[in-house]
């Protein structure tokens, strides 16, 4: 992973924390094509397991996690096959992030754990006695550090990659779980709220927080923001990272545990279970397309393609970006 120069989003940092949260946008009805999932055509469906979580995309492969039995599957984007399964010693709970040549696996148990598999390997190669909060949080990686919430007191850990010592502990309010690393800024949510946390990634301090919806959990970036979908609600929150904006939040009518978001396209993709998919412009903010109907839960967006898992049917889906555009923007 390339760093940012550190003066470039140093002084971004100090431009882009407290916005106020602007008011709820909606959907209008008329303005949403909303579609059976069923109608879309999928490129491949592949059955991994008894349930399918978990997704990270990189350059050469998507890597999904599952229990039944606890793992690590990795797929081929070029053939669409699954190429490898990496058995875990624990059901992988909270996220995946890849750094560092290896992918980054918390695992839940009788004691939590965090697994290193080599991404060359496709072995797991060191299990740290570090764990994450809770399932359902989130793990992330720095150009220098692998990134963790390891209790429900809001103590966010930077592990040093090599060794998986603890280099800096970092206290986030109670109820944060979920980091996710942009632009030199660790971004953290806080389900048990209703704000997002900006920590410094290179030397820890606390810059910040930011208003959402009720319950953030899963977050991704881009478009010059920080996207977040909130639980409590349903919503989607942007939160700008130039000074002169405020945060905005979109309701999506997707409220429930589980779900996912990523970027991809210029559109913001989320999944939620009964609500497989929604695709929100990420600069009119407007929410496009939404499919309805069995599967979803968590999803990536890379090699041209959203890999969308089914959890209670332990499958993933590739379906074509151009595939799920079609009617949901001008000219498509």
């Amino acid at each position: 992973m390339a760093s940012t120069p550190r003066m470039a989003w140093r002084s971004a940092v100090l431009l882009a924390v407290c916005f106020p949260t602007g008011d709820i946008q909606p959907a209008g009805a008329a303005e949403v094509l909303r579609r059976d999932v069923r109608e879309l055509t999928p490129t491949a469906t592949l059955h991994l397991a008894k349930t399918a979580d978990w997704v990270a995309i990189t350059p050469d492969a998507v890597w999904v996690g599952s229990s039944g039995p606890y793992a690590i599957h990795r797929i081929d984007p070029n053939t669409n096959q699954r190429v490898a399964t990496v058995t875990l010693g624990g059901e992988p709970c909270s996220g995946l992030a890849t750094g560092f040549g290896s992918l980054w696996v918390p695992l839940c148990g009788k004691a939590a754990t965090l697994a290193q598999v080599d991404l060359n390997s496709n072995r797991v190669v060191s299990v740290f006695r570090v764990g994450p909060a809770a399932g359902e949080g989130g793990i992330a990686t720095s150009p220098d550090s692998v990134w963790l919430v390891v209790d429900k007191k809001g103590s966010l850990v930077r592990i040093d990659p090599a060794s998986g010592a603890l280099r800096q502990t970092i206290k986030v309010p109670s109820g944060s779980y979920n980091p996710f690393y942009s632009d030199g800024r660790i971004w953290v949510t806080r389900a048990e709220g209703s704000e997002v946390t900006s920590v410094d990634a290179a030397t820890g301090a606390v810059l910040g927080s930011v208003r959402t919806g009720p319950g953030p959990r899963f977050l991704t970036a881009g478009a010059g923001a920080v996207w977040t979908l909130n639980q409590g609600d349903g919503t989607l929150t942007r939160i700008p990272t130039a000074s002169n904006q405020s945060a905005e939040t979109i309701a999506l009518g997707t409220p429930g545990h589980g779900g996912d978001i990523s970027f991809g396209l210029g559109m913001v993709w989320t999944t939620m279970i009964k609500v497989p998919l929604s695709v929100v412009d990420a600069t009119t903010t407007t929410l496009l397309c939404q499919w309805t109907g069995p599967g979803g839960d968590s999803l990536g967006i890379g090699h041209g393609a959203i890999w969308l898992t089914d959890y209670h049917g332990g499958t993933i889906t590739r379906i074509e970006l151009d595939e799920a555009m079609k009617g949901c923007a001008p000219g498509t």
